[in-house]
Protein backbone atom coordinates (compact mmCIF):
# COMPACT_ATOMS: atom_id res chain seq x y z
CA UNK A 1 0.00 0.00 0.00
CA UNK A 2 1.24 3.71 -0.77
CA UNK A 3 0.75 6.47 1.95
CA UNK A 4 -2.12 8.99 1.47
CA UNK A 5 -0.73 12.18 0.97
CA UNK A 6 -1.90 15.36 2.63
CA UNK A 7 -4.83 16.82 0.92
CA UNK A 8 -5.45 20.45 0.15
CA UNK A 9 -9.20 20.12 1.23
CA UNK A 10 -10.50 18.07 4.01
CA UNK A 11 -13.85 18.26 2.76
CA UNK A 12 -13.01 17.01 -0.59
CA UNK A 13 -11.54 13.62 0.60
CA UNK A 14 -14.80 11.95 1.16
CA UNK A 15 -18.87 12.95 1.35
CA UNK A 16 -18.76 11.29 4.89
CA UNK A 17 -16.00 11.51 7.59
CA UNK A 18 -16.90 8.72 9.99
CA UNK A 19 -16.90 10.02 13.53
CA UNK A 20 -15.07 6.69 15.86
CA UNK A 21 -15.41 6.42 19.07
CA UNK A 22 -12.60 3.26 19.97
CA UNK A 23 -13.19 1.80 23.08
CA UNK A 24 -11.38 -1.58 22.42
CA UNK A 25 -7.54 -0.86 20.70
CA UNK A 26 -8.21 -4.14 18.82
CA UNK A 27 -10.95 -2.84 17.00
CA UNK A 28 -8.42 0.24 15.71
CA UNK A 29 -7.06 -1.12 12.56
CA UNK A 30 -9.53 -4.06 11.88
CA UNK A 31 -12.03 -0.93 11.88
CA UNK A 32 -10.02 1.40 9.70
CA UNK A 33 -9.32 -1.26 6.87
CA UNK A 34 -13.20 -1.33 6.46
CA UNK A 35 -14.06 1.93 5.73
CA UNK A 36 -10.94 2.39 3.55
CA UNK A 37 -11.91 -1.03 1.93
CA UNK A 38 -15.50 0.97 1.34
CA UNK A 39 -13.71 3.70 -0.25
CA UNK A 40 -13.89 6.23 2.73
CA UNK A 41 -10.39 7.30 2.83
CA UNK A 42 -10.69 9.58 6.30
CA UNK A 43 -11.89 9.20 9.73
CA UNK A 44 -11.95 11.00 13.15
CA UNK A 45 -11.04 9.05 16.25
CA UNK A 46 -12.49 10.92 18.78
CA UNK A 47 -10.32 11.60 22.39
CA UNK A 48 -13.27 10.71 24.28
CA UNK A 49 -11.65 7.00 25.24
CA UNK A 50 -7.85 6.24 26.85
CA UNK A 51 -7.24 3.93 24.25
CA UNK A 52 -7.83 6.90 21.45
CA UNK A 53 -4.55 8.23 21.46
CA UNK A 54 -3.28 4.34 20.55
CA UNK A 55 -5.62 3.93 17.96
CA UNK A 56 -4.66 6.84 16.33
CA UNK A 57 -1.00 5.52 16.43
CA UNK A 58 -1.90 2.08 15.30
CA UNK A 59 -4.48 2.90 12.67
CA UNK A 60 -1.42 5.43 11.26
CA UNK A 61 1.56 3.11 11.39
CA UNK A 62 -1.12 -0.05 9.46
CA UNK A 63 -3.53 1.35 7.32
CA UNK A 64 -1.37 4.04 5.05
CA UNK A 65 -4.68 4.51 2.84
CA UNK A 66 -6.65 6.66 5.39
CA UNK A 67 -6.17 10.08 6.75
CA UNK A 68 -6.45 9.64 10.34
CA UNK A 69 -7.88 12.62 12.26
CA UNK A 70 -7.79 13.56 15.93
CA UNK A 71 -11.74 14.94 17.03
CA UNK A 72 -12.77 16.01 20.46
CA UNK A 73 -9.50 18.17 20.53
CA UNK A 74 -10.82 20.72 23.38
CA UNK A 75 -7.03 21.73 24.89
CA UNK A 76 -3.64 22.77 23.76
CA UNK A 77 -2.30 19.73 25.51
CA UNK A 78 -4.70 17.13 23.52
CA UNK A 79 -3.41 18.87 20.23
CA UNK A 80 -0.07 17.75 20.90
CA UNK A 81 -0.78 14.84 21.85
CA UNK A 82 -2.62 13.81 18.96
CA UNK A 83 0.67 15.10 17.15
CA UNK A 84 2.85 12.88 18.86
CA UNK A 85 0.56 10.06 18.74
CA UNK A 86 0.48 10.86 14.57
CA UNK A 87 -2.55 12.32 13.69
CA UNK A 88 -2.49 13.73 10.22
CA UNK A 89 -5.40 16.09 11.16
CA UNK A 90 -6.95 17.99 14.17
CA UNK A 91 -11.07 18.33 15.15
CA UNK A 92 -12.61 20.89 18.03
CA UNK A 93 -15.96 21.11 18.69
CA UNK A 94 -14.95 24.55 19.39
CA UNK A 95 -12.83 27.75 19.12
CA UNK A 96 -11.19 29.28 21.76
CA UNK A 97 -8.53 31.67 21.22
CA UNK A 98 -5.87 29.15 22.81
CA UNK A 99 -7.34 26.65 21.47
CA UNK A 100 -7.08 28.04 17.66
CA UNK A 101 -3.52 29.35 18.77
CA UNK A 102 -2.29 25.41 19.79
CA UNK A 103 -4.23 24.30 16.95
CA UNK A 104 -2.24 26.12 14.24
CA UNK A 105 0.83 25.48 16.36
CA UNK A 106 0.42 22.19 15.31
CA UNK A 107 1.34 22.16 11.77
CA UNK A 108 -1.91 20.15 11.03
CA UNK A 109 -4.98 20.89 8.92
CA UNK A 110 -7.55 21.36 11.12
CA UNK A 111 -11.47 21.81 11.28
CA UNK A 112 -12.37 23.90 14.12
CA UNK A 113 -15.78 23.57 15.81
CA UNK A 114 -18.11 26.60 15.18
CA UNK A 115 -21.71 27.31 16.10
CA UNK A 116 -22.53 31.11 16.09
CA UNK A 117 -21.77 33.74 13.15
CA UNK A 118 -18.98 35.22 15.74
CA UNK A 119 -17.26 31.77 16.13
CA UNK A 120 -16.70 32.22 12.27
CA UNK A 121 -15.84 35.83 11.98
CA UNK A 122 -12.78 34.41 14.46
CA UNK A 123 -12.24 31.80 12.43
CA UNK A 124 -12.07 33.47 9.57
CA UNK A 125 -9.32 35.99 11.03
CA UNK A 126 -7.15 33.45 11.05
CA UNK A 127 -7.23 32.69 7.39
CA UNK A 128 -9.40 29.43 7.84
CA UNK A 129 -12.34 29.00 5.37
CA UNK A 130 -13.43 25.37 6.57
CA UNK A 131 -15.05 24.50 9.45
CA UNK A 132 -16.97 22.25 11.58
CA UNK A 133 -20.68 22.97 12.14
CA UNK A 134 -21.55 21.57 15.57
CA UNK A 135 -23.85 20.58 17.04
CA UNK A 136 -25.09 20.69 13.44
CA UNK A 137 -29.26 20.00 14.01
CA UNK A 138 -29.39 21.43 17.76
CA UNK A 139 -27.76 24.52 16.34
CA UNK A 140 -30.17 24.80 13.38
CA UNK A 141 -29.68 22.31 10.90
CA UNK A 142 -30.00 23.58 7.47
CA UNK A 143 -32.01 26.30 7.90
CA UNK A 144 -29.18 27.99 9.96
CA UNK A 145 -26.57 27.05 6.70
CA UNK A 146 -28.69 28.57 4.37
CA UNK A 147 -29.05 31.74 6.20
CA UNK A 148 -25.32 31.75 6.67
CA UNK A 149 -24.29 31.67 2.87
CA UNK A 150 -25.68 35.19 2.52
CA UNK A 151 -23.11 37.13 4.54
CA UNK A 152 -20.14 34.41 4.95
CA UNK A 153 -20.14 32.91 1.31
CA UNK A 154 -16.65 32.15 1.34
CA UNK A 155 -17.20 29.47 3.97
CA UNK A 156 -17.21 25.77 3.38
CA UNK A 157 -18.44 23.42 6.63
CA UNK A 158 -18.39 19.85 8.12
CA UNK A 159 -21.91 19.70 9.85
CA UNK A 160 -21.77 16.96 12.38
CA UNK A 161 -23.96 16.56 15.41
CA UNK A 162 -27.34 14.75 14.92
CA UNK A 163 -26.37 13.98 11.20
CA UNK A 164 -27.98 10.58 9.74
CA UNK A 165 -27.72 8.43 6.91
CA UNK A 166 -31.59 9.65 6.20
CA UNK A 167 -30.61 13.15 6.74
CA UNK A 168 -26.94 13.27 5.07
CA UNK A 169 -28.14 14.02 1.25
CA UNK A 170 -29.80 16.83 2.32
CA UNK A 171 -27.05 18.42 3.88
CA UNK A 172 -24.37 17.31 1.03
CA UNK A 173 -27.06 19.24 -1.20
CA UNK A 174 -26.15 22.61 0.44
CA UNK A 175 -23.29 24.69 -2.00
CA UNK A 176 -21.53 25.42 1.54
CA UNK A 177 -21.23 21.98 2.78
CA UNK A 178 -18.21 20.03 2.11
CA UNK A 179 -18.91 16.67 3.60
CA UNK A 180 -20.55 15.74 6.82
CA UNK A 181 -19.53 13.74 10.08
CA UNK A 182 -21.10 11.01 11.73
CA UNK A 183 -21.41 8.14 13.49
CA UNK A 184 -23.55 6.17 12.31
CA UNK A 185 -21.16 5.16 9.91
CA UNK A 186 -19.46 3.05 12.64
CA UNK A 187 -22.63 1.82 14.68
CA UNK A 188 -21.17 0.63 18.03
CA UNK A 189 -22.62 -2.87 17.73
CA UNK A 190 -20.96 -4.08 14.56
CA UNK A 191 -18.04 -2.79 16.20
CA UNK A 192 -18.60 -4.40 19.39
CA UNK A 193 -19.56 -7.98 17.24
CA UNK A 194 -16.23 -6.68 14.46
CA UNK A 195 -19.11 -7.27 11.92
CA UNK A 196 -16.31 -5.47 9.37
Amino acid sequence: MTSISRPSSLLNIAPVIPVVVVHDILTAVPLARALAAGGLKILEVTLRTDAALQAIELITAEVPDILVGAGTITSSDQARQSVDAGAHFLVSPGCTDRLLDAMDDSGLPYLPGVATISEMLKVLDRKKVEMKFFPAKAAGGIPYLQAVAGPLPQIRFCPTGGITAATAEAYLSEPNVGCVGGSWVTPPDAIWDGDW
